[in-house]
């Protein structure tokens, strides 16, 4: 049983940062990716990446967030730049592992002035 945690959510003013990271329980040598859903929306895809470092992201997010990772911690983390109000979304670690998928409590950040 695989556990995902998320920290470093919370208040921050449009065109602010905030760094959210995800330490899971063991290692992970799958794709890992954050997810978000903001209030009455589906939970979407923000941003991937794999073992070897290969990234993807929507494109509302393209060149203001950053995906990384630490094989060795078992850590994956996203860098959140130039926030816009539209950002406000809980967050949501995931991975997929041997066919089931593994979610975090989800994290709340919240871009309002």
């Amino acid at each position: 049983q695989v556990q995902l945690v998320e920290s470093g959510g919370g208040l921050v003013q449009p065109g602010g940062s905030l760094r959210l990271s995800c330490a899971a329980s063991e290692s992970i040598r799958v794709t890992m990716a954050w997810f978000r859903q903001a209030p009455g929306k589906q939970r979407a895809l923000v941003a991937s990446i794999t073992r070897g470092g290969i990234t993807n992201y929507v494109d509302s997010v393209k060149g203001r967030f950053t995906i990384s990772r630490d094989n060795a911690k078992s850590n994956v983390n996203l860098q959140m730049n130039s926030l816009k109000p539209e950002d406000t979304a809980v967050y949501y670690c995931y991975a997929q592992v041997a066919g089931t998928d593994y979610w975090g409590q989800g994290t709340q950040v919240t871009v309002s002035s």
